[in-house]
């Protein structure tokens, strides 16, 4: 019986290790799993590599994860914000690494590693700082920058509802960035609000298919199996 529930955060987490490159979802704290995050921090591994849409905001979540010392290198879109004190004070005092990357590039990056695809051109970056170093191409009278695709040991990501199988339903925005970590990670973990019984789940509503996820994990208290 395929069953990808996990009975707690702490479970789901336990084996992250040290060095690890995690993907995060969320836009900002939209779909962000902090559930999830807080059980990472109190596991304790260090020197991860993030990759999410910007640096964290306030004092939780992926901020907070930051504030614990515990990455190494962050590849985002949005590093500063108003409330992104945690990350300026860690960049200022050399303790994190920052790779910035147009939020395009980053999606369409992410989805190239899920995809299987070796490489990708993309115009945006061409002719800034950002192309510095990197192989570009003229096509058809257009200039492109060679991207290559961003992997991760593990994704920690947000939905409403999932199954024991692991296919997942998503609320509205809150989606944005999981489906694609889903599928670009060796390891995805989500969180749900429900845990439903086989069968509850509309087919057509189903945005990330179990076989990209490998845990499960409810923070309600209704957790139904079948």
């Amino acid at each position: 019986m395929i069953d990808k529930s996990v009975a707690s955060f702490d479970a789901a987490v336990a084996d992250i290790f040290d060095g690890a490159t995690v993907m995060i979802g969320g836009f900002g704290t939209a779909g962000m799993p902090d559930e999830l995050i807080d059980a990472l921090i109190a596991q304790g591994a260090r020197e991860l590599t993030i990759v999410n849409n910007n640096a964290g905001n306030g004092d939780t979540g992926l901020a907070a994860l930051i504030k614990h010392k515990r990455v190494r290198r962050i590849v985002c879109s949005f590093p500063r914000q108003a409330d992104s004190q945690h990350f300026d004070a860690a960049y200022r005092a050399g303790e994190i690494e920052l790779e910035l990357v147009p939020q395009g590039n980053l999606a369409a990056r992410i989805h190239a590693a899920g995809s299987g695809l070796g490489a990708i051109f993309t115009p945006t970056g061409y002719g800034t700082g950002l192309a510095a170093g990197k192989e570009t191409r003229e096509i058809d009278g257009r200039h492109y920058v060679l991207e290559y695709p961003i992997h991760a040991d593990y994704a920690l990501i947000k939905a409403q509802r999932g199954d024991r199988w692991g296919n997942l339903v998503y609320r509205k925005t809150a989606r944005n960035f999981g489906p694609i970590m889903a599928m670009a990670a060796k390891c995805t973990i989500a969180q749900v609000a429900d845990l439903m019984a086989l069968g509850e789940l509309d087919p057509e509503a189903i945005i990330t298919p179990g076989i990209f996820v490998q845990r499960v994990v409810a923070t309600s208290a209704m957790q139904e199996t079948a």
